[in-house]
């Protein structure tokens, strides 16, 4: 076969993938963050994965005695989590009903995240260390919560899935076999070692502003909070939460251009109590 008639075999189903797969997860919110995605894999396919690998952190978090210990802390967070989970359904009309779940793991790792449907887990070295107030512990789970709604881990493993079905259409054309197995192990990797694009980073900052905001803690924090961040960030080794989530001082100032939007729906959200 020539080589324009591969590469034209390629792109062919490259583009056929990318036809089927354009969709969009959230509404805007005052915010804005309607971006169309491209999504190959049911969100119902990724939130069984993820429900598995979480069940298998906590019951490894158990064994080891560091799951949940201190108790004043795990009702603190989640009394944080019963406010903003509500204020979901103004992104995502089905995602005040997902199984939602909040658990601490005593470490010192800096680090917290929020798996598809709901699953949410944060590292008590992240609170304890950075000595993080309400206000900021609601932006990192309005932010982590923010990655869920809009799917960002579905949306890179589609691209990972993507990737490697354009190689299976190569290896078909050239007569060779698809690496099936390595096809199936791309889901999981692709949840695990989620690293995410700076355009993921930025909708989640946009969308947990407004969750922060609604559920009434002051979205102000997000400045104090990445400041904090930034801070660890050079005393040392980066923090785990920073290998995902980087901190600079233009986020900082993309935050800033976003309370005048989020302010007033904080301010109503105190008004009613």
């Amino acid at each position: 076969m020539s080589t324009l008639r591969l590469l034209t075999v390629i792109f062919t189903g490259i583009s056929l993938i990318t036809l089927s797969g354009c969709a969009t997860t959230t509404k805007g919110g005052a915010v804005g963050a309607d971006r169309s995605q491209f999504m190959l894999i049911s969100s119902e396919q990724l939130e069984q994965t993820a429900a598995l690998g979480y069940t298998k952190l906590k019951t490894e978090a158990e064994e080891k005695g560091v799951l949940n210990k201190d108790e004043k802390l795990l009702q603190r967070v989640r009394a944080i989590a019963d406010r903003i989970e509500p204020q979901t359904g103004v992104f995502r009309r089905d995602a005040p009903g997902w199984k939602w779940e909040v658990n601490i793991i005593d470490s010192n790792e800096l680090n917290a995240f929020a798996m598809p449907g709901g699953k949410i887990m944060f590292y008590s070295g992240l609170i304890n260390r950075l000595q993080l107030t309400d206000n900021e512990i609601a932006v990192v789970m309005g932010h982590e919560i923010s990655h869920a709604l809009r799917e960002h881990s579905r949306e890179q493993v589609s691209q990972a899935i993507a990737a490697q079905a354009a190689m299976g259409v190569g290896s078909a054309a050239l007569g060779l076999s698809a690496n099936t197995t390595q096809l199936a192990g791309v889901v999981y990797d692709a949840l695990i070692a989620t690293h995410f694009s700076r355009t993921d980073e930025a909708e989640a900052d946009r969308i947990g502003l407004e969750l922060t905001a609604r559920a009434g803690y002051d979205p102000r924090a997000a400045v104090t909070l990445w400041k904090k961040m930034m801070n660890a960030k050079s005393g040392g080794q980066p923090p785990e939460f920073l290998s995902s989530h980087p901190a600079d001082s233009t986020r900082i100032q993309q935050i800033e251009s976003l309370l005048p939007t989020v302010m007033p729906l904080y301010e109503a959200a105190r008004r009613r109590g």
